[in-house]
């Protein structure tokens, strides 16, 4: 026996009679699973007319630009240390490129090998904190942050190559590797905060 579907169900309960309306009544009067069916399809209808209305408040601006005010103030916030710590690792790689000392040359290349490593290290620290990986970018930042990250990977590569020098030679290009690998770190976590703050106009 074929039961009734849930639109000739529907049907039946409509006081109009459709041309198919006089079947469906008559197999529902002979059988229990359609008139148990019909039966669940009022009690549906009946908890669903029991419901409340939901009645939206009419003013709700004033709360939603508090939030958005709140909002922003913490954002500001939380890009004030990042751009801080930023504007550090320039300070310090300016200072790191323009002072000269008078120490020996192996001494003093030493020194600034681990200076740059220092600075290299905060940087890549400074992305970390970022998490640039999370944030949606347009395409052509993404295309800078990628011709960015493809020169540092070059420049890491070249960096395990002069290791493997001579000290004097390996000094010299160590530190060239490593000022190279710091302005492109400066550059890349300069792109991510700048369309960042662009972003957030």
């Amino acid at each position: 026996m074929t039961h009734l579907t849930m639109q000739q169900l529907l049907d039946v309960r409509e006081p109009a009679s459709s041309p198919g309306s006089q079947s469906a009544r008559r197999h529902l009067e002979a059988c229990q699973t359609c008139q148990a069916e019909l039966e669940r399809l009022h009690q549906r209808t009946a908890q669903l007319k029991a419901l409340p209305t939901l009645r939206v408040p009419r003013d709700l601006w004033p709360e939603i630009r508090s939030e958005v005010v709140v909002y922003r103030r913490r954002r500001i916030a939380a890009w004030g240390g990042v751009g801080g710590l930023a504007l550090a690792a320039s300070v310090a790689l300016f200072l790191v490129l323009g002072a000269r000392t008078v120490a020996a040359p192996e001494e003093e290349s030493s020194r600034a090998i681990g200076t740059a490593m220092a600075q290299s290290q905060m940087l890549e620290t400074a992305l970390g904190r970022y998490r640039p990986e999370r944030r949606v970018t347009d395409g052509r930042t993404a295309t800078v942050v990628a011709g960015l990250e493809t020169r540092i990977a070059e420049v890491d590569r070249q960096l395990q190559v002069a290791g493997m020098m001579r000290q004097r030679v390996r000094d010299e290009a160590l530190l060239s590797l490593w000022r190279q690998r710091v302005g492109l770190m400066d550059a890349l976590v300069n792109v991510h905060l700048t369309h960042a703050t662009n972003a957030g106009l």
